[in-house]
């Protein structure tokens, strides 16, 4: 699904999946080339980061396992509670691994910032962050982030896996919600 089909529920087209596509291009290439001797693991947050895991997965030109968690600190609401509740747990052992955080979107950055910590804690030889989108306006605390796709506006936005109540993920564009929809 294209933004065009949809325009009535949205206000602005930020990233359109061809930009995705060309950025994901360049970031896999440095990452083979700054991982070239590494034992790289690629680890993606559940559920946002399943379409920037798959397409970057795909671009990346070398061999990276990848293992999936599942996060919450939202609850049923819609600001963070702060508070980090693991709802799926990594398969893979993290001890002197090389570990790229895929991510959908930073936003207050308090659960990457929480997922940094858990994975040091865990043994990683190294954790660094790849986040398709980044809200410089909405950090509440600040998370280094290696390799970042696009930085976009503090607004609601949904596609390319992000949602509005489990809709839009499938949304080939990045784009800002209109109000109506969800007001």
């Amino acid at each position: 699904m294209r933004a065009a089909d949809i325009s009535d529920q949205l206000t602005d087209v930020l990233v359109t999946e061809e930009q995705i596509q060309a950025r994901l291009r360049d970031i896999a290439a440095q990452v083979a080339v700054d991982y070239a001797d590494k034992n790289l693991l690629l680890v993606g947050v559940l559920k946002g980061a399943v379409m920037v895991m798959a397409d970057f997965s795909r671009a990346l030109p070398t061999v990276a396992p990848m293992d999936w968690m599942a996060v919450s600190s939202y609850g049923a609401g819609t600001k963070s509670s702060g508070v980090v509740q693991i709802r799926k747990d990594l398969d893979e052992d993290l001890t002197d691994r090389d570990v790229l955080i895929v991510e959908d979107i930073i936003d207050s950055g308090l659960t990457l910032s929480w997922l940094l910590e858990n994975f040091e804690s865990r043994g990683a030889a190294s954790v660094e962050v790849f986040a398709l989108l980044r809200k410089p306006d909405a950090a509440k605390v600040h998370v280094e982030c290696k390799y970042v796709g696009f930085d976009i506006p503090n607004e609601f936005v949904v596609g390319y896996g992000l949602d509005y109540a489990e809709r839009y993920r499938n949304l080939r564009d990045v784009a800002v919600l209109a109000p109506h929809v969800y007001a």
